[in-house]
């Protein structure tokens, strides 16, 4: 009685509670700042060729350049501040899939692209996470960062103290779903003041600047190993080195990965927190039940049967509880160390493609022309596979759970172990019989039914030669009824294991679960190519380091040639019209052929 009378206290409490900035409203209000940070980054930022749009406006000067707000292929810095930024906008993303956020009006067939336009708003919110970040002006990007930033950080916090509770999970909701936002927030406020004050001490000459090298560092490196010869003795491993994840110094994961293994993390608490919302409900409504039945027996008088059904559903929601609490650990730590081993299999797919090896990937099932699109898709694919696998991997292990606790902990619990172990020991008896036989059947194909090693030294088994061929084909006979009947085994085992195994390899986008022939219909695996394909032509570093070693080869070459004019050069920007190229051009070819000057067409 009384956690009802709690319970109603906290929804009433919920229900008054309002906060001064709704989270909605100030989504939609700060496009406006959003948009004018992107001007003021787009002024500043140079395009690298002139337009025509210069010629009839001369004050642009090549400025009003396209913002990049992150570099999707082969970005290598700022890779945390970058994932710490995908996670500020998760409460955003909270947002958007909110009750009420989406128009009622619309149409069912319109929801789609309601829905577009209402994903491009939080984008557009979240634009200056992420510009103020990857842009070459630092110092302004880093004020207009951290204003925009601390504007966010201030309204979600004067939201979260003002009503702390919510009407989904209870007590302490606002502060449970948006914890992570915050502390993505303050780091990117310390991010922000860390590059300002950064870059103000290389302004007044204390300290030096620090240039981005191309290639990166870390790429000259690995290329250096492939240069030297591999040592002889491998200096020793540790047991993690071996068992777990062996550091590599000359490999970096891009900032997509990092980007997406740190919002999957977020997005899967999230899951999590709103599951045991649901098992909340669901087990309430179960319990209800129960109540109901219990007074339905209670006031009737009712037969034993129905006493027996209402004990037996009680015990069935007791042990789905426990199992489903337990089950929730194990699920939430196998789709963490999913996420870790889908880096350490990028890794090792992408050092196996830099090495020449591409026949580990089914490539007849990837077109190239998909990989643009698959590089753009993955990050979103895969988390989305991350969550879906966990709710998949959740439900089958409590199935699995529930029948286990059924087959041998509650018949204990009822005195009824003998009756359990002799059960057991029969299915063993049987299972072990059915295995002997199959093993019987191998061991005297390979005693009778071949003939005698070649070289008695060096063959490891007998070669695939039949001897004693009519004692062979009377054992086919005999046998072949009882294999009829074990094969309807075998089929039921092999869908268990199919369903076990898809189950759990569900959420891995690197492993297909289909068949060999048969990858074209997994498109998240299709995805996953494509992304290594798009990397590897893109972030090679043997590629890039051959290229950047031809770059700077012309460019050497080139100002040898113009040595000799070197004091004559100006580094001033002039601004130089199309339309007085092409008539310095004309001169100089009616110059050159003055019969020319009787075709020109007569002004």
């Amino acid at each position: 009685m009384a956690t009802t009378i709690s319970a109603e206290t906290w929804v009433l409490k919920n229900e008054t509670c309002k906060s001064s900035i709704d989270l909605q409203d100030f989504l939609h209000y700060s496009l406006v700042p959003s948009v004018a940070i992107i001007i003021v980054l787009s002024w500043l930022e140079k395009r690298p060729s002139r337009r025509p749009v210069d010629e009839q406006c001369p004050l642009l000067k090549r400025q009003c350049g396209i913002v990049i707000p992150l570099d999707f292929v082969g970005a290598f810095h700022n890779r945390w501040s970058l994932a710490f930024a995908f996670g500020a906008t998760a409460n955003k993303v909270m947002i958007l899939f909110s009750e009420g956020y989406l128009p009622v009006q619309v149409p069912q067939w319109a929801r789609a692209f309601v829905i577009l336009i209402c994903a491009l708003e939080v984008g557009l919110s979240s634009y200056p996470f992420f510009a103020c970040l990857s842009t070459h002006f630092q110092i302004t990007g880093a004020v207009l960062g951290f204003l925009y930033t601390g504007s966010w950080f201030s309204v979600i916090v004067l939201n979260t103290v003002q009503c702390p509770h919510g009407q989904v999970v209870g007590e302490y909701e606002t502060i449970i779903f948006y914890w992570p936002s915050l502390l993505c927030l303050v780091f990117l406020l310390g991010r922000f003041i860390h590059i300002l004050v950064k870059e103000l001490w290389v302004c007044l000459r204390l300290g030096l600047p620090s240039e981005e090298t191309f290639p990166v560092i870390h790429q000259v490196h690995y290329v250096q190993q492939l240069l030297r010869k591999p040592p002889k003795q491998q200096p020793p491993k540790s047991w993690i080195q071996q068992k777990v994840y062996k550091w590599d110094p000359n490999f970096r994961f891009p900032s997509r990965m990092t980007c997406m293994a740190g919002l999957a993390i977020i997005c899967l608490y999230m899951f999590v927190v709103m599951e045991l919302y649901v098992k909340k409900h669901v087990l309430h409504t179960l319990n209800t039940l129960e109540e109901n039945f219990e007074m339905l027996v209670a006031a009737r008088n009712t037969s034993e049967v129905l006493a027996s059904a209402v004990k037996h559903l009680k015990e069935f929601i007791d042990v789905t509880e426990d199992v489903w609490i337990v089950t929730t650990f194990t699920t939430c730590l196998t789709s963490v160390s999913y996420i870790f081993h889908i880096l350490a299999c990028y890794r090792k797919h992408m050092k196996r493609l830099w090495a020449g090896e591409k026949q580990f990937l089914p490539l007849s099932s990837c077109k190239l022309s998909h990989s643009v699109a698959a590089i753009a898709r993955y990050s979103g694919w895969q988390i989305a596979y991350l969550l879906w696998g966990y709710l998949i991997i959740h439900i089958v292990s409590t199935v699995f759970g529930v029948i286990l606790v059924y087959s041998f902990v509650l018949p204990i619990k009822h005195g009824q172990g003998v009756e359990m172990v002799k059960s057991l020991g029969t299915g063993i008896l049987t299972v072990g019989i059915m295995v002997g036989l199959m093993v019987l059947q191998i061991a005297m194909a390979m005693r009778f039914f071949l003939q005698p090693k070649i070289l008695l030294d060096k063959d490891k088994e007998k070669p695939l030669a039949l001897d004693n061929r009519r004692a062979f084909h009377n054992f086919n006979y005999f046998f072949f009824f009882y294999n009829v009947l074990l094969g309807l085994s075998a089929c039921l085992f092999r869908l268990l294991c199919s369903v076990v195994v898809g189950a759990w390899l569900i959420a891995r986008i690197d492993r297909t679960i289909m068949p060999k022939g048969y990858e074209a219909a997994d498109m998240g695996f299709k995805t996953w190519i494509g992304m290594l394909l798009m990397d590897h032509y893109h972030t090679n570093p043997t590629l890039i380091c051959f290229c950047h070693i031809l770059v700077a080869q012309s460019r050497m070459r080139h100002q040898q040639r113009t040595a000799r004019y070197r004091c004559f050069s100006n580094d001033t920007d002039f601004r130089v019209s199309k339309k007085a190229k092409i008539r310095w051009h004309l001169v100089y070819t009616l110059l050159n052929n003055p019969n020319l000057s009787t075709f020109r067409k007569p002004k």
